[in-house]
């Protein structure tokens, strides 16, 4: 798998990342093992977590899989921090407090010493970005986390951290981008690669949909039918969710390949995108994902997504021109 830099960093991540949001709740030990091995064995490094995932039991099947299964400088240990607020002295949320207990909750259950990025998981109205970034960069001065980012960070979020960091720099946001989703061209992308932050979507096959899997109805083994998950996948179902999806199947007929590995391949080589991270729910599902590696869209299909999937009101959209421009994580 073909590795890319992680925004304005030495740092280099395969591009594409593995998500664990179901490990411990949809997805147990032995198939997240089946999944992590198939990934490494592909090639890929980057593995993404957060310490509200299965309230934690992903960070702990995840550490127990480096400990007997993968070792651990064959990957690029990602997790997060502070996605909600708890009660308590510190808030919970991302106070310095709560940030640097987190940490270290985060480093007993994956069972290591440090983390190669670790990442404030939402922006906090309630607690000053100075005192957030205060956290971010001791964590990386006590040898505790090798680089930092954000995650579901706006726009002018991105840009006021990436401007307050003292001792170190923001090197990747998350933020959901798909064919589906594309707002974060109009304010996240352009703040990220000014700053040189790499960006990270999360839910690239925009929460399922764009596979195809919907089509003709609910699938009885999909997240759609999952009580669970059952609104997450239906914020994507609509008239214009139908309109792109089809023209991914399309796209998809014409390339003798699957509307998922388009739809990857489409994320995977925007402007500023160094990996989508993409989730399943078994290995199989994950095989679709690694076989988009092999995939380039050619440029008259991607110009016909890029315009079927243009947001309402949005002017057409600027097409990057090469695949080092497509690839690239600052200006």
């Amino acid at each position: 798998m073909e590795c890319r830099p992680l925004g304005a960093s030495g740092a280099q991540v395969s591009r594409m990342g593995l998500g664990t949001l179901s490990w411990g709740t949809g997805t147990d030990a032995e198939e997240a093992a089946n999944q992590l091995v198939a990934f490494v064995d592909a090639g890929g490094t980057l593995v993404d977590t957060a310490d509200v995932y299965g309230d934690g039991e992903s960070e702990r099947i995840l550490g127990s899989l480096l400990a007997e299964l993968v070792p651990r400088e064959d990957i690029v240990l990602a997790t997060k921090a502070a996605a909600r607020r708890e009660s308590g002295p510190f808030g919970g949320g991302a106070s310095r407090g709560s940030l640097l207990a987190a940490l270290d909750g985060s480093l007993r259950r994956l069972g290591v010493d440090h983390l190669d990025l670790w990442q404030v998981h939402a922006w906090d109205p309630a607690v000053p970005i100075e005192e957030t970034l205060s956290a971010l960069d001791h964590a990386v001065t006590s040898g505790k986390v090798r680089y930092v980012g954000v995650s579901n960070y706006a726009g002018w979020h991105l840009a006021t951290a990436a401007c307050g960091m003292r001792t170190t720099r923001i090197v990747s946001t998350q933020s959901e981008y798909s064919l589906l989703e594309r707002t974060p061209e109009r304010e996240i992308v352009p703040a990220a690669r000014h700053h040189g932050v790499g960006l990270l979507p999360w839910a690239p096959l925009g929460r399922g949909v764009l596979t195809g899997k919907y089509r003709s109805g609910t699938p009885a083994d999909s997240r759609g039918a999952d009580p669970a998950y059952g609104g997450y996948v239906d914020h994507h179902r609509t008239d214009r969710a139908g309109r792109i999806v089809e023209a991914v199947a399309t796209a998809a007929e014409g390339l003798g390949t699957s509307p998922l590995a388009v739809a990857l391949a489409w994320v995977r080589d925007r402007p500023g995108v160094v990996a989508p991270v993409v989730g399943a729910r078994d290995a199989t599902q994950l095989a679709g994902s690694l076989a988009a590696e092999e995939l380039t869209l050619p440029d008259a299909i991607r110009a016909a997504l890029d315009d079927v999937s243009k947001p309402d009101g949005d002017a057409a959209p600027t097409r990057a021109t090469d695949a080092t421009d497509r690839n690239e994580a600052s200006p």
